[in-house]
């Protein structure tokens, strides 16, 4: 195993605990409008409730994306 996968795993874990925080502070204000955009989609009856965040995850996936090609372009 490479030594530097401790360091990204780290880094990670970390990250995910300062963005629950964020959120559990409530920053998750801020994000409101996340999971809510047109395409998502929303069907609740009585008894049943289904959701699917179609283009919340479109978005998320094209943010990604985008950062790991800057990543790979300028740093790795």
């Amino acid at each position: 195993m490479p030594p530097q996968l401790g360091k990204i795993l780290v880094l990670l874990g970390l990250s995910l605990v300062l963005l629950g925080a964020f959120l559990w502070l409530g920053g998750g204000r801020l994000l409101g409008w996340f999971g809510h955009l047109p395409g998502d989609i929303r069907v609740e009856r009585p008894g049943f409730r289904f959701y699917a965040p179609i283009v919340s995850m479109l978005l998320v996936s094209l943010l990604l994306s985008a950062l790991l090609w800057l990543w790979r372009r300028w740093g790795g």
